[in-house]
């Protein structure tokens, strides 16, 4: 019985791909006959392949194609004074107060209350842990307002290494984004998330942070989103995601 209902559930791939936003039919028909479709790991050539969207795991061109209707994922720039949560205890403004959506979303990681920037909202948890896990090392660029000079060798010694009270912390990637007299906006890449590490890391070399903000999330990035917006994912962008930890 549970059979016969798993295959009435069974739509035409090109069909699952189109609704997907993958393009027209007759594009993703020419996707399936290019062999650049998987289906549960195997590469489909058959125009009349039938699937089950809430079950099948699809790939096009090595990025997952998210199937499954309900799934939502969002961004969205948190301003300066909210917390990252979907709900505060103590009555603060919250990411509650900016998302319009009816389903109950996770927010992926967090931003202390002074920092603003990208954050990812889903409905999809296994996602959201892997992106949060450590074990997957997923980058996040910050764009952090220091006061200057800068010494030459400021990049050198934040890669290298700094000892903070709770373990050493380093990062990826450093770059003087702009200055402007003693004010110096630096680009900051880490792949670890604990609790104000980039105000730390800064601050422990002698540049307290005088504003932060988050531009890059794995592969996706802020953009011109303006502090209070969100906007949806396009399918390109959570197939990325998915790419970034192995999903």
């Amino acid at each position: 019985m549970k059979e016969n209902e798993g295959r009435a559930n069974e739509v035409r791939l090109q069909k699952v791909l189109a609704e997907a936003g993958i393009g027209s039919r007759r594009h993703c028909e020419e996707l399936i006959g290019e062999g650049r479709v998987t289906v549960d790991g195997k590469v489909v050539f058959r125009f009349g392949e039938r699937v089950d969207p809430q079950r099948a795991v699809i790939h096009v061109d090595g990025r997952r194609v998210e199937t499954r209707a309900e799934m939502r994922y969002y961004m969205i720039n948190k301003p300066r004074g909210v917390v990252s949560t979907m709900s505060d205890e103590r009555g603060r403004k919250s990411l509650a107060d900016y998302v319009e959506v009816p389903e109950r979303l996770f927010h992926v990681g967090r931003l202390d209350t002074d920092t603003e920037g990208l954050i990812l909202l889903t409905n999809d948890g296994e996602l959201a842990h892997r992106l949060t896990h450590p074990s997957y090392g997923v980058e996040k660029t910050y764009l952090a307002e220091i006061h200057g000079p800068i010494p030459r060798d400021l990049g050198r010694r934040l890669k290298a290494g700094v000892k903070l009270e709770d373990g050493p912390a380093k990062a990826d990637k450093f770059r003087i984004f702009d200055q402007v007299g003693r004010r110096v906006l630096v680009e900051i890449t880490l792949h670890e998330g604990r609790k104000h590490i980039v105000r730390r890391l800064l601050k422990e070399v002698g540049f307290p942070v005088q504003q932060l903000a988050r531009i890059e999330f794995g592969p996706i990035k802020l953009g011109l989103l303006k502090p209070g917006n969100m906007r949806a994912l396009n399918v390109k962008e959570v197939g990325e995601l998915y790419k970034a930890v192995d999903l």
